[in-house]
């Protein structure tokens, strides 16, 4: 992103004239060549008197009646928001980009006017989709004009938002964007802004930022955060002290728990300052990513060797910490000239006499505009009693039962005719609730396209024709008018919460006939085994129905309908709009699975998936299996079948077209190459009965092809912190066959060489650090000649007697519960080797 030109595209002024209604003022820094009544429409909304303030948006260069041309010099290749994976290069021929337009209607009572007020509209047009920048200069522009009615107004604000700096924001990966939408941790990604820190604040000759704290740094941090900071340093040297006294040892030194600075072994949270630096409030972040740190006095002594050996083996062996040239973003010594969350880019607008602060979020998508809320749709529509209308296939997955999201996304990916309706609301709460759906459509933007570019979160009767000719159509209204329109399909009204399907739907959407369950030619073998896939004839009529059809009738365990519960209980219980986010995210990407193994099994080859087949070993090298996984046989033909019309449906769609393109694309540019990893973690993570030569395949894989940073990123992108983050693979440390724990201390070791991977690995439980670096320390002596192994080193652990590994595994088993026990069953936990490597 460039430091100057490209953040404003143009500049608009428009005001209501008692005689000739809505007029565009201005046009800077020229005119765009749109109809000048459309533009003044969509910036005055209908009722816009009524509020003293109000933002809407709309999009430019979106149908023919609203491209602009000529366009401007300054619209160039180099200011382009960047791209949703797989999003095809435009050629000069292609349509110009989207243009996002923030608007701001104001509304100031004058009694000497006509009409006792003055209407005024100050918009710019932007690539960013995150307009929500740009609200406070946007404010702060039109009170200037309400003070000095003059186009300079709009050339100050032109060039403010021109002028700010964001050469200095990371753009980031699709893979880099999922893995920070999905971590709760404010300094993830830090590495990538330390060309920001104070020029003093260097870290050569790979020493982090811990090991050159300075003893005075008043001008940091305050004296209260300093008085804290010496508080629990004194407190940890006491606690050491004691330790030291009660077993008589020396203290293992700082390095041979931490990694440059930042911890993994076993309960040393020595380099993690994860808060803000007050009080108490780093405990509670630590302990909600998972380090389970609960008090200086839990800090663990290293238990494996002494102090000399440990360090001995940092510095000579296998395990030297990798020099991580980052300090914590944390750490209140260096807070000064640096973010306090790295999910934002922090900068500043110049107007006028005045520094504006701006928060640009890294982690935001094209299909994402705005600041919009799921939280605030779902509580709006979650009512399935003002469900009205006729019962479609395409829409109603569960029947009469379909939750009202789960038909608004329904309609969504078939492609349907979607209208808001906020009767006398502000037109920019409609706006919100328009963006709001184009989002879960997208999976927030993380996995389809093609919503944003047919919406239109503001639209009036001015111009009707043009939007409604847009297939798929989403639209905003605030006039009652569009009620009895015929030209919608679903329409939601945000007043009373109540959804209505239109009366016309079937004859609009002819239904076709569903996948045919049972057919031998249709559903290959090699994707359900052939005992279960041709399936009874009593599975048949209860997941197919009468003559084939897809009975879409509601099912008690449907899984739309729990999706949706398990998010109406996160809302309930106070989760946060991130976690909501991420679940549809994976709500989307799970659809697209499905929807890539119906088309498999109806053509015989998907264009945007994996094959479907298990896992198999009589090949000469064993081959992973890949493809949407079920647990179970029978229920994987059922969702299949009660989900095959609004697949057909979307197959239909540009959206597929789009994410056909993306995984054509993925194939060539992923890091990862050559196998699902999807496929691996869900195996690992909820499989029922796994081989040996399964478990060794899988774990070998992901060492052999994740080395690098991109390939890291790529990995953790698919394991949210939510789900366990690495829990499910760190179970792989307790397999009983060593090359499966060796391949895992392989894959930790190389997700270790990266700060990303150094917090994920933090956020597992001390006992499976413990596990890892005692397993990685056996290793290492194993693999260093005799002779260089230190003299003093401590002698390898005993194996403990019988009833002893009973009482382990006991342990083990109730620390872990049902979990532990469907992924590694007791007999095959594996015991403390005479090797010391537990």
């Amino acid at each position: 992103m460039g430091s100057d030109g490209g953040h404003c595209s143009f500049v608009l002024l428009a005001e209501f004239d008692i005689l000739a209604g809505a007029q565009l003022k201005y046009q800077f820094p020229q005119p765009l060549g749109v109809d000048e009544s459309v533009l003044a429409m969509s910036m005055l909304p209908d009722g816009a008197e009524t509020q003293l303030d109000d933002w809407t948006i709309f999009f430019l260069n979106q149908t023919p009646f609203n491209t602009i041309s000529p366009v401007l010099a300054l619209d160039t290749p180099e200011v382009k928001t960047t791209a949703l994976m797989g999003e095809p290069t435009l050629n000069a021929n292609d349509k110009p980009d989207l243009l996002c337009v923030l608007n701001l209607v104001r509304t100031k009572h004058d009694a000497s006017l006509d009409r006792g007020a003055r209407v005024l509209a100050l918009a710019i047009c932007t690539r960013h989709p995150f307009i929500q920048i740009f609200k406070p200069v946007l404010l702060m522009a039109l009170d200037d004009y309400f003070s000095d009615p003059s186009q300079d107004c709009l050339a100050r604000l032109f060039d403010a938002v021109n002028s700010m700096d964001l050469s200095g924001a990371p753009v980031l990966t699709r893979n880099e964007k999922m893995v920070m939408r999905s971590s709760e941790r404010k300094d993830i990604f830090a590495e990538k802004f330390t060309h920001l820190a104070p020029p003093h604040q260097s870290w050569s000759n790979g020493k982090t930022a811990l090991q050159h704290r300075a003893t005075h740094s008043a001008e940091s941090f305050s004296s209260f955060e300093e008085g804290i900071l010496m508080r629990k340093d004194k407190e940890r040297e006491e606690a050491v002290i004691a330790v030291q006294q009660s077993t008589g040892q020396s203290s293992p030194s700082e390095a041979s728990f931490s990694l440059g600075g930042s911890a993994v072994w076993v309960g040393d949270e020595s380099g993690i300052d994860v808060g803000s630096g007050e009080g108490e409030e780093d405990d509670s972040i630590l302990s909600f990513v998972g380090t389970t740190v609960t008090g200086t006095n839990r800090r663990r002594r290293s238990t494996d060797a002494s102090s000399g050996s440990s360090q001995a083996h940092l510095k000579d062996g296998l395990l030297r910490p990798s020099m991580i040239n980052t300090p914590s973003y944390y750490d209140p010594q260096l807070r000064s000239g640096m973010a306090k969350d790295t999910h934002f880019y922090h900068t500043t607008v110049a107007y006028k006499d005045h520094q504006l602060p701006i928060k640009m979020p890294l982690g935001t998508f094209p299909e994402e505009v705005g600041d919009y809320s799921l939280i605030t749709l779902i509580k709006a529509f979650s009512f399935q009693t003002l469900v009205s209308g006729p019962s479609h296939p395409h829409l109603h997955t569960n029947g009469p039962q379909t939750h009202p999201i789960i038909i608004l996304f329904n309609a969504l990916v078939t492609g349907k005719r979607i209208i808001f309706l906020g009767h006398k609301k502000p037109a920019g709460e409609v706006s919100s609730f328009v963006l709001s759906a184009c989002a879960l459509g997208s999976g927030c933007g993380a996995v389809l396209r093609g919503f944003i570019e047919r919406s239109f979160p503001y639209a009036n009767l001015n111009n009707r024709d043009e939007w409604e000719a847009v297939p798929a159509y989403i639209a905003g209204v605030t006039n009652p008018i569009f009620k009895s329109s015929p030209t919608w399909d679903l329409l939601l009204d945000i007043s009373t919460g109540s959804v209505t399907v239109a009366k016309d739907i079937h004859s609009t959407y002819p239904v076709s006939a569903g996948m045919p369950l049972g057919v031998p030619g249709i559903v290959r073998s090699a994707t359900f085994s052939t005992e279960t896939s041709l399936g009874s004839e009593e599975d048949m009529a209860r997941a197919g129905g009468k003559d084939g059809k897809t009975d879409f009738g509601a099912k008690a365990d449907n899984a739309d309908n729990l999706f949706i519960e398990d998010i109406k209980s996160a809302i309930e219980y106070h989760y946060g709009e991130g976690l909501v986010r991420v679940r549809f995210t994976e709500y989307v990407l799970r659809f697209v699975r499905l929807a890539s193994r119906y088309e498999e099994d109806m053509t015989g080859t998907t264009k945007f998936g994996y094959p479907s087949y298990a896992f198999d070993t009589r090949l000469p090298n064993p081959r992973l299996g890949s493809g949407i996984v079920f647990n179970d046989d029978s229920a994987g033909r059922k969702e299949l079948a009660s989900n095959s019309h609004r697949i057909e449906a979307w197959r239909k769609t540009n959206s597929y077209e789009y994410i056909c393109a993306d995984f054509r694309n993925a194939q060539l540019v992923d890091a990862i190459q050559g196998f699902d990893v999807a496929h691996q973690l869900f195996r690992l993570r909820n499989a029922k009965t796994m081989t040996e030569a399964e478990v060794s395949a899988i774990m070998r894989t992901l060492a052999e092809n994740v080395k690098t940073y991109d390939q890291v990123v790529e990995l953790l992108a698919y394991l949210m912190p939510h789900g366990g983050g690495l829990l499910h693979l760190a179970f792989s440390l307790f397999h009983q066959k060593e090359s499966v724990r060796d391949a895992t201390v392989d894959l930790f070791n190389q997700l270790r060489a990266f700060p990303v991977g150094v917090m994920f690995l933090q956020a597992l439980n001390h006992f499976q650090r413990y596990a890892y670096v005692r397993q990685a320390h056996a290793r290492e002596k194993r693999m260093m000649p005799e002779q260089q192994q230190p003299p003093y080193q401590q002698q390898p652990l005993p194996p403990p007697p019988p009833q002893q590994q009973t009482q382990q595994q006991s342990h083990h088993q109730s620390m872990y519960g049902s979990s532990f026990n469907r992924t590694y069953s007791s007999d095959r936990m594996v015991t403390p080797m005479s090797n010391g490597a537990f």
